[in-house]
């Protein structure tokens, strides 16, 4: 421990500060999501929760900037976190609304076919246009948090067109989500207060690498048009 210099604890304080202070202000950033999700049985109350995951999008956007910032060296991490809000929460809004929207309609049609003789077939499809419209909303918040300033339009061909193409990257995003969402479910203090950061930062550092090949690390003032991507 002695031979430990001053930099790296400084570094580890840091990332231990950005996790718990990450923690909480998603928490309060996307607090009646979590209380919905608390106190409430999901398969009752899946309408409040569809109007109120829009009103959390902000608050992952707000904590994927954190992140960026503290790799390059702002450790600020609540006034990053609050800049970071302020820049996004429109389209990140938009992309939770359009989301949150196409999912509920999915899984409406689900129940609506499940007795049906085509059900076979038509449930899969409805299945998988629901994780892809989940992946597309993931790399699109990722997407908004790097390039706030780019058009919606790019934000969500991109998005759509890279988590499909770089499918492998969606899964371990999915593996991810799900872990922390099977935790919250049984320890929810645990997954609030100590495994929420963690899980997001895997989250954004993997749709980051999925949204290379048309963001500009180097100026993330845009996103390029999925047409120039090469295969």
């Amino acid at each position: 421990m002695k031979n430990v210099s001053h930099e790296a604890w400084a570094t580890i304080l840091g990332v231990v500060y950005l996790g718990l202070m990450g923690n909480l202000l998603v928490l309060v950033a996307a607090l009646p999501l979590v209380v919905l999700l608390m106190t409430t049985d999901p398969a009752l109350s899946w309408p409040l929760l569809a109007l109120a995951a829009p009103l959390a999008a902000p608050a992952l956007t707000a904590a994927f900037t954190a992140f960026r910032e503290f790799g390059r060296g702002d450790a600020q991490v609540v006034r990053v976190f609050l800049r970071g809000w302020r820049a996004t929460w429109r389209k990140a809004m938009l992309v939770g609304v359009i989301g949150s929207a196409a999912v509920v309609v999915l899984l409406v049609d689900v129940r609506a076919v499940a007795a049906m003789a085509a059900a076979v077939v038509v449930v899969p499809v409805l299945a998988l246009l629901t994780l892809i419209t989940v992946a597309t909303a993931v790399v699109a918040l990722v997407a908004i948090a790097e390039a706030p300033r780019a058009r919606m339009r790019d934000i969500v061909k991109a998005a759509l067109y890279l988590s499909v193409r770089r499918w492998h990257l969606t899964a371990l995003s999915f593996a991810v989500l799900g872990v922390q969402f099977g935790l919250f479910t049984t320890m929810p203090a645990i997954a609030i207060g100590l495994t929420c950061a963690p899980a997001l930062y895997v989250v954004w550092a993997n749709s980051r690498y999925t949204l290379r090949p048309v963001l500009d690390v180097s100026d993330v003032s845009d996103v390029s048009d999925v047409s120039e991507v090469r295969a």
